[in-house]
C-alpha cells in the first residue's frame, strides 16, 4: 500500500529498460518503495537494470513481456498480480521508429503503432482490471507532446501517442470513483537512447525531470502532466495556429 505520503510502495514498469521508467523507479525506491517488477523482453538488459535497483535496496523481480504479443499480455501480467498488490503501474514502453523510412514501409509504420498504441490498450486493459480488483492503485501512462498535433517529421509516431492519450485520458473516466487513479504524463522532448543523434527541441527534458514530476503528480492525484510544465502553454498554443501557417512553423 501507500506510505502516509502517497508514494507507492509497489509498482510494475512496463517496458522495463525504458531509461524513463528506470528513473522514476530509482525515486521511488529512494522514497521508499521497495517491491519492483520490470516488464520486458528477457534479455541483458532487463537483466542489467535489476540489479542496478536491486543495489538501491529494492526487491527486483523480472516479467517477459513483449508489447506486441497481446495474446500473452493476460498470462504474463496475471502473473504479477498474483504475488500480490500493485501499487502502481507505469506504461513507459514505445518506439519512435523512423519516418523517414516507416513512410515508404508500412510494415514498419504498423510496428510502430501496434507497439505505441494497441500493445498499450491491451496492456493498459489487462493492468487496469487488475487494479480495479484490487481496490486501488494508479495506472501512469507516458504520452508524448507528438500526440498533441501531428507534425511534418514525426507523424506516425504523434498519430500513436495521440491514440494512446486519448484511450488513457477514457480509461482514466472509466475508472473515476473506482479507487483506480490514472494520470497521463506528456513530456516533450526526452534526452534518452531513444532520442540520441536527433536535435533537440526547445524545452528538451531529462527522464529524472520526467520521474519528479511523475512522483509529484501521484502525490497531488494529478490526472495529466506536463513536462516541463511550460509546454501546456506552448501546446495550447500550437494546437490553434492554422494550417497552412502550421506547416512553414520549424516543429
Amino acid at each position: 500500500m501507500k506510505d502516509a505520503f502517497g508514494t507507492p510502495q509497489s509498482l510494475l514498469v512496463l517496458g522495463g529498460t525504458s531509461e524513463i521508467g528506470l528513473a522514476v523507479a530509482r525515486r521511488l525506491i529512494a522514497r521508499r518503495a521497495r517491491t519492483v517488477w520490470l516488464a520486458g523482453r528477457p534479455c541483458p538488459e532487463l537483466e542489467a537494470a535489476a540489479e542496478g535497483l536491486r543495489a538501491l535496496g529494492a526487491d527486483v523481480r523480472t516479467v517477459a513481456f513483449d508489447a506486441l504479443e497481446t495474446g500473452a499480455h493476460e498470462e504474463s501480467l496475471g502473473k504479477v498480480f498474483t504475488e500480490g498488490d500493485i501499487d502502481m503501474v507505469l506504461l513507459a514502453f514505445g518506439v519512435l521508429g523512423d519516418q523517414a523510412n516507416d513512410e515508404g514501409d508500412p510494415p514498419a509504420a504498423v510496428r510502430v503503432a501496434q507497439t505505441n498504441y494497441t500493445g498499450a490498450v491491451s496492456a493498459g486493459l489487462i493492468c487496469a482490471a487488475a487494479l480495479q480488483n484490487q481496490g486501488h492503485g494508479s495506472l501512469v501512462v507516458l504520452s508524448s507532446v507528438a500526440g498533441e498535433r501531428a507534425r511534418r517529421a514525426n507523424f506516425i509516431y504523434g498519430s500513436s501517442k495521440a491514440g494512446l492519450d486519448a484511450f488513457a485520458q477514457g480509461l482514466g473516466d472509466a475508472l473515476y470513483g473506482t479507487g483506480v487513479h490514472v494520470m497521463v504524463v506528456r513530456p516533450g522532448f526526452v534526452r534518452t537512447r531513444m532520442t540520441a543523434g536527433r536535435p533537440a527541441a526547445p524545452l528538451a527534458t531529462t527522464p529524472e525531470a520526467v520521474a519528479a514530476a511523475v512522483e509529484l503528480g501521484l502525490r497531488r492525484r494529478s490526472e495529466t502532466v506536463w513536462v516541463p510544465g511550460t509546454l501546456r502553454i506552448a501546446m495550447t498554443a500550437l494546437r490553434h495556429v492554422p494550417r497552412p501557417l502550421f506547416r512553414r512553423l520549424p516543429v
